[in-house]
């Protein structure tokens, strides 16, 4: 069962950053089987040389994974948030009451990768920002995605999740390379924190550079603007991804 991670009224719970400003844009991105995808673009005012391409739940690109492109623009982070469902809903404008879950059951985890491959490109290209290095991050549906990217991207910088399932990412382990950062919410209904544990022991005994972040009783989707009681949890996951993009930076994924 997949759960819908944010709500279309969801924001990241991220205040702007002053004189952080960033270009925006809208581009349709072409991966290598031909599939053609939507995105939201965001160049950094500042630039720092990362990128970052931003894997959505089971919604789609909708206005919270754009906002949160924006904070990672401010934060001298070039980013690009991507649609899943191009192969089988096309770029057109959709209605509200677009049945996402009937795309979701439709993805693959190569078409994903194929996709993911196109922003990768896309941050490496002028247009992009020219990045040298590139991360993912992912989000409940798209945080297990983001963690298979490891595995699926030849010189991925690292791959960030935010409420993934292991039991969706497992099968990736050996091949994985890039390191992964886990941040679990610590009351999380969807998977049992044993489930977690597990994964975290299978990731060290393959040698898969990674750090596991729980944040005891936050919710699922706690990193959520409306989730008040949690924001210590939203602040501190917010300067766990940026600590873990310089650190990677400084430390490339295994050869």
């Amino acid at each position: 069962m997949i759960a819908m991670c944010y709500s279309t009224d969801a924001r990241p719970p991220l205040p702007p950053i002053t004189g952080g400003s960033t270009d925006d844009s809208e581009p349709v991105l072409t991966a290598t089987d031909g599939n053609r995808l939507l995105a939201y673009g965001v160049r950094a005012a500042k630039p720092t040389g990362a990128g970052i391409v931003v894997m959505p739940d089971v919604r789609g690109l909708h206005a919270f994974y754009r906002d949160l492109a924006r904070r990672f623009g401010q934060a001298g982070v070039d980013a690009v948030a991507i649609d899943y469902f191009g192969r089988t809903a096309g770029v057109g404008e959709r209605a509200a009451d677009f049945d996402f879950m009937s795309h979701v059951r439709q993805t693959t985890p190569d078409g994903i990768a194929a996709d993911v491959a196109a922003g990768v490109a896309y941050l490496h290209s002028p247009a992009g920002g020219g990045v040298d290095a590139v991360f993912t991050v992912g989000f409940c549906f798209g945080g297990s995605q983001s963690w298979r990217q490891s595995a699926a991207q030849p010189g991925l910088a690292g791959a960030i999740g935010f409420y993934g399932r292991p039991v969706n990412a497992r099968d990736a382990i050996p091949k994985m390379k890039a390191p992964l950062l886990l941040l679990i919410a610590g009351s999380d209904a969807a998977t049992a924190q044993d489930e977690f544990d597990r994964f975290d022991q299978e990731l060290s005994k393959a040698g898969v550079p990674h750090k596991k972040v729980v944040y005891e009783g936050a919710p699922h989707s706690f990193f959520d603007r409306s989730f008040e009681q949690h924001r210590a949890a939203s602040e501190d996951a917010w300067r766990q991804m940026l600590d873990f993009i310089k650190e990677s930076i400084r430390q490339p994924a295994r050869a």
